[in-house]
């Protein structure tokens, strides 16, 4: 809880995975994967509870193991390639009203593919966004793009090579173009009624939290994973 307002955490984590299998529990740094994003919401002074929604049993039983609660599997309609996030979500927040009678003020989405939290990440975007909650209904984590989407390509008709954004001007020199940010999965939080009425996490009134340079990957692939175990033993002496 900060200043009376009640926090979520919501992590999820299906079963099936295409690009790499079992991701969610495969190990990293001597954890599973999905440990990393349950460890640093536990860990936050301001989160009431973290919670897991997947379908798969395998990963309740880890997720409870590392601090989580789990109250459901989540339903296969809720588990296929088509289901969103917050399709996931809102089974989740009507769960908790309905059947344990619980409701909180914000949800804070935690993905299990970006596990490169600092610390005071989720507790200083909690602050910032209830901070200013008469600004803003929702923040969402950004780190800076170096792959500028000036210069990105795309094939037309299997052969020739356009620009991918013809209205995007490509300077001569990379940092004289506008800075461009992508939002990564270290944290999503949003005011639960917003959610709700706007369907998404990117609200009118959205605001941002920028993150360092090592943290701006996720996980998607065996390449991705890779990179980020490399990166937690670099960066944090693992």
């Amino acid at each position: 809880m900060y200043k009376d307002k009640t926090f979520l955490v919501v992590i999820p984590a299906r079963g099936g995975s295409k690009g790499l299998p079992g991701k969610n529990i495969k190990e990293i740094c001597s954890k599973p994967l999905i440990a990393w994003s349950i460890e640093a919401g536990v860990k936050s002074k301001h989160v009431d509870e973290v919670m897991v929604t997947t379908d798969y049993q395998d990963i309740a039983d880890i997720a409870k193991k590392y601090g989580a609660n789990v109250p459901f599997l989540r339903p296969d309609f809720l588990a296929s390639d088509t289901a969103t996030s917050f399709d996931a979500i809102k089974h989740t927040i009507d769960f908790y009203k309905n059947e344990l009678h619980k409701e909180f003020d914000y949800i804070v989405l935690l993905e299990p593919t970006s596990p490169l939290r600092e610390d005071y990440d989720i507790d200083n975007m909690i602050e910032k966004i209830v901070n200013n909650e008469n600004e803003f209904d929702s923040i969402v984590s950004i780190g800076e793009v170096h792959e500028h989407p000036s210069i990105m390509k795309k094939i037309i008709n299997n052969n020739h090579l356009s620009s991918y954004c013809q209205e995007l001007e490509m300077k001569t020199r990379r940092q004289d173009n506008d800075v461009a940010y992508f939002p990564y999965g270290v944290a999503y939080i949003v005011k639960t009624k917003s959610l709700l009425e706007e369907e998404t996490f990117y609200t009118k009134r959205n605001t941002f939290y920028e993150i360092k340079r090592y943290q701006c990957y996720e996980i998607d692939d065996v390449y991705d994973f890779l990179a980020i175990e490399n990166i937690m033993k670099f960066e944090w002496g693992i």
